[in-house]
């Protein structure tokens, strides 16, 4: 898009052509105030603080919706624009609690801010109070009404990512925002994701355990990534006196990326739960007890070192690209066992992992989402959910392939409900007849697939018209997917972990002892599992050693635990679905004596006369090249995982060690 040329308050600035006035004159370093615009959504015009105006126009316009145009003139701040907005903060004040002094969101309240530009103490209109009831009734999101100034935000981003749990209710001076028939959050379908948190301006909607926690300025900010799912959201967390004090969406300002669900936002509580590991443990007469790390890394050592090539190695694929690496080349080369697996094998191979392409959802035009079920309710992917349905909404187009009863497929524009290997062999047969090149191996393969649907036509159609498309599949259907994209666009394997390409890159592949093999039914002289597996029994081993940072069910079965440092506790980076390098930096410090995975591996090594270090920046981004993808078969790979089991085993730990405990039952009462 053409980049036209305006000139704001005197500035000259370059805008790509389509944008509003209130995101141009920022690119200028000027601010049009504003309470209803949110960045990424369409202005709705709610508030009108954002008129200005506009050189040849009668009237003021409305900056948050107004598109820059070549040679376009604008004013922001005309004595008549000034005196407007004086008069809407000077109204909506009339209606607003003015207890600045002791309110949570000071400094941070753009209400406030406004007021203090205006020189406005106290509102010359009569004062109101409506006295509305206070939502308090769940641990996670306080809605005070009385503090709500009606700009619409949170109603929008609630409805533009398919949740629809709040809107306003009543006319006029009267009106406020709520839940369908007034209920409390609880009892509204509310995913308690947070994101009204986030966009509201004031104090009308704040975390429920906010109040005397310090102020804004009280926290120190530090951008992550959460590592509970396989999206690896963005996150900003805010500490205070070395605490995790709150955690926001971190992704960038505008992005449909731009969420993270209630295990992201509210599983930090897990930190300093009962059932944390502060101390290493080890079993003396049928119970753990209580030892230092020096006698717990001798004994891992003289373990490990004794079984050898008889040794096996479990871990998540939610771990960072360092421990990956270091325990990769702990069995390996210290070891010297090749029985090792994460639970990447549960639902992926490495090389639809590693074979997948890179991808920016807010770029793309065409999303196509095969065998795919993204869900905020049952938190499967619930950032992928919200994306695309936001996707959707700001124009994008999305094709679901899907042989079930995908939810997603509400928010579509075509929905292909068949066999998926089918449908995208009917697919590229229909748009090798309009013309599009494909493979000779994928052309004589996809030459007896079924005529073209209705829907696979029009789909077809959206994909010969598109700049960019982007094929998101499961990872049992990427080979398929990968040979649409080479066709148009890039094919991206959706993992349920959050380093889940990383983890391939490090190569777990070896040739020994898989998950099921050791998780359950071959016996191995030792084994070392690393953060909470979905293993339910002990496995048939003769001596087990947990590393992990909570007492957990197998952590419970252990000969020997290891304490090791939560996501907010280490230090270290991840490979996100969509091919982003995104770097984890120590938030807190470990409780108690704590360590990260990658100092206990090094430590147990160096007990066995072996020297490892941690893999530098340049060493990881040498690994993570991905390969160049090719024309593959169209065949389907088989995994019996339940995803949503499996998201829930690899996070019991924060689930069960934080508020979301509250979460999980209550949305089991309601289920039930």
């Amino acid at each position: 898009m053409a980049d036209v040329k305006v000139t704001i308050d005197g500035r000259e600035i370059e805008a790509p052509e389509g944008t509003n006035l209130i995101d141009a004159a920022q690119m200028g370093g000027i601010h049009i105030p504003n309470l209803c615009y949110l960045k990424g959504m369409k202005g709705i015009g709610a508030c009108r603080l954002c008129l200005v105006d506009v050189e040849g126009m009668k009237a003021p316009m409305i900056a948050c919706n107004t598109k820059v145009k070549e040679g376009m003139k604008v004013n922001t701040k005309t004595p008549a624009i000034l005196e407007t907005r004086k008069f809407i903060i000077d109204l909506v004040l009339s209606m607003h609690p003015l207890d600045c002094m002791t309110c949570t969101k000071a400094g941070v309240c753009n209400l406030q801010e406004y007021a203090y530009e205006f020189e406005i103490k106290e509102s010359n209109f009569t004062r109101k109070k409506f006295g509305h009831p206070v939502d308090a009734g769940n641990p996670f999101i306080k809605r005070d009404p009385d503090y709500c100034v009606l700009c619409g935000r949170c109603v929008r981003v609630c409805k533009e990512q398919g949740t629809n749990v709040l809107d306003f209710m009543g006319r006029g001076v009267g009106a406020k925002v709520t839940t369908a028939i007034d209920k409390p959050l609880q009892e509204s379908g509310c995913t308690f994701c947070g994101s009204c948190l986030d966009a509201c301006p004031v104090n009308s909607i704040i975390e429920a355990d906010r109040w005397r926690k310090g102020r804004e300025w009280d926290y120190q900010s530090t951008n992550s990534a959460c590592l509970l799912c396989g999206n690896g959201c963005d996150v900003t967390v805010s500490t205070r006196d070395g605490r995790v004090a709150k955690v926001n969406a971190g992704g960038k300002e505008g992005s449909v990326a731009d969420y993270i669900c209630a295990y992201g936002r509210f599983g930090f509580d897990c930190i300093e739960s009962d059932s944390r590991l502060t101390v290493p443990m080890k079993r003396v007469e049928g119970g753990l007890k209580e030892t230092t790390w020096e006698d717990a890394v001798g004994i891992a050592a003289d373990v490990l070192g004794r079984a050898g090539k008889d040794a096996g190695f479990l871990s998540t694929a939610s771990i960072t690209n360092e421990e990956a690496i270091v325990l990769k080349n702990f069995a390996t080369k210290v070891v010297k066992s090749n029985n090792l697996d994460t639970t990447l094998s549960l639902y992926s191979d490495e090389d639809s992992m590693r074979l997948s392409g890179t991808g920016d959802l807010d770029a793309a035009d065409v999303i196509i989402l095969a065998g795919l079920n993204p869900s905020q309710r049952k938190r499967v992917l619930p950032a992928l959910d919200a994306a695309l349905r936001r996707r959707v909404q700001r124009g994008g187009k999305l094709v679901v392939i899907n042989s079930g009863d995908a939810r997603i497929a509400e928010a579509a524009t075509v929905s292909i409900r068949a066999d998926e290997v089918s449908s995208i062999k009917s697919l590229i047969k229909a748009l090798v007849d309009k013309g599009l090149k494909a493979d000779k191996g994928i052309t004589e393969a996809v030459s007896g697939a079924e005529a073209a649907s209705a829907e696979i036509a029009k789909a077809a159609e959206l994909i010969a018209a598109a700049k960019e498309v982007l094929v998101l599949s499961s990872p049992a259907l990427f080979n398929a997917a990968n040979n649409l994209a080479l066709m148009k666009g890039k094919a991206i394997a959706v993992p349920l972990e959050s380093n889940a390409r990383g983890v391939a890159f490090a190569g777990f592949e070896n040739g020994g002892l898989g998950y099921a093999d050791m998780a359950s039914n071959a016996a191995t002289k030792a084994l070392f599992v690393m953060g909470e597996v979905p293993v339910k029994a002990r496995p048939k081993t003769d001596f087990l050693i947990v590393a992990s940072s909570h007492l957990s069910g197998l952590a419970k079965e252990a000969d020997l635990v290891l304490p090791s440092a939560t996501f907010f506790e280490t230090t270290g980076t991840i490979l996100d679905y969509l091919g982003r390098m995104k770097s984890l930096p120590r938030i807190v410090e470990p409780q108690g004596e704590a360590k990260d995975n990658v100092q206990i591996l090094m430590a147990v090594a160096s007990e066995m006369g072996q020297k490892m270090k941690r893999p530098t920046e340049s060493e990881i981004k040498k690994a993570m090249k991905p390969g160049r993808p090719s024309a593959r078969p169209f065949d389907r790979k088989s995994y019996s995982v339940n995803e949503q089991d499996l998201v829930e085993s690899i996070n019991a730990a924060v689930i069960n060690g934080s508020r979301l405990l509250w979460l999980k039952e209550t949305e089991k009462g309601v289920s039930a």
